[in-house]
């Protein structure tokens, strides 16, 4: 088919490499525009952008598809089809409707629980037993539209959102390939109206760790925020990301340090498994205390 590819982040490329070596037609690539990246603030491609030029593929990144002649352009592409994966920017009606048969959206959580901007981080924070990655009609909703495909995916135990985001990412880029074979033959099927929850972006406001919270709670959020932003607790006046946890046994007051790396809370406590220090390289528990000492109690 001749497609129109519409993402931003890592989380898309694996989708746009499988368009293009099944044989697609990619008219264009749509991202976001650079951002000042780094210490030197220089304006930084995309993962998106960078992989469409390595590909030798169009790439447009627009500030905004609200304006007349973006408009006029995406439609000039004469797409079948826009898949449409993390983009980061509303899709006007105009855009909506411009693709002869639509444009379909593959979405990182089993609709319509978690629509919205954070669905992985949530389903690793909320304790989900599954997830999964729906491919989608898109309608001018916040991803309600009728779903086409759906495919689940555990989460285990000790899984962080880092390693659901690139699981999740492989089975989108499988499903998408397969709803674009199906499309004639699939129906879509409306979400229901029961179990509808918002994945809302993350702040990094909430990414500080509260050790009076249950160690279930605070074990979440310790997986559920890494590698990115991360969730942190001060040591010895250093904010250090806890990348990696686990539940442990022990019990104490809340932010007592049981030995190791291991840490009471409200009810339980906490092992950190991985941490990263400001400027350093992650690394496990044990290297990371080589080079520094935990106080009796964190804040």
């Amino acid at each position: 088919m001749r497609l129109v590819f519409m993402g931003t982040p890592e989380f898309s490329v694996p989708a746009l490499e499988a368009l293009v070596e099944a044989g697609h037609e990619v008219a264009a690539v749509y991202c976001q525009p650079p951002r000042p990246a780094g210490r030197g603030k220089k304006e930084r491609p995309s993962p998106v952008q960078a992989r469409a030029r390595a590909l030798g593929l169009e790439v447009r990144h627009p500030e905004s598809l609200r304006g007349a002649a973006e408009q006029a352009g995406f439609a000039a592409l004469e797409a079948e089809v826009a898949v449409v994966v993390a983009y980061g920017l509303i899709l006007p009606k105009e855009i909506l409707q411009a693709p002869a048969r639509g444009c379909l959206n593959i979405h990182a959580s089993l609709l319509p629980r978690w629509r919205g901007a954070a669905p992985i981080h949530r389903a690793v924070m909320a304790g989900d037993a599954e997830t999964g990655v729906c491919i989608m009609q898109m309608d001018e909703g916040l991803d309600t539209g009728p779903v086409l495909l759906c495919e689940a995916t555990p989460i285990g135990p000790e899984e962080t959102a880092g390693d659901l985001h690139d699981r999740l990412s492989e089975i989108g880029a499988r499903l998408i390939l397969g709803a674009l074979e199906r499309l004639d033959e699939l129906e879509p099927v409306p979400q229901p109206q029961e179990g509808v929850t918002y994945a809302a972006k993350i702040d990094k406001a909430e990414a500080r760790i509260d050790w009076s919270r249950p160690a279930v709670e605070v074990d979440r959020k310790i997986r559920g925020l890494s590698p990115f932003p991360g969730a942190w607790c001060e040591v010895a006046g250093e904010r250090v990301k806890l990348l990696r946890s686990c539940l442990a046994e022990g019990r104490g007051e809340p932010g007592q340090v049981l030995g190791g790396f291991t840490v009471a809370c409200g009810e339980g406590a906490v092992e950190v498994l991985e941490a990263q220090r400001p400027g350093r390289r992650a690394m496990g528990a044990d290297e990371l205390l080589r080079g520094l000492e935990l106080p009796e109690r964190l804040g």
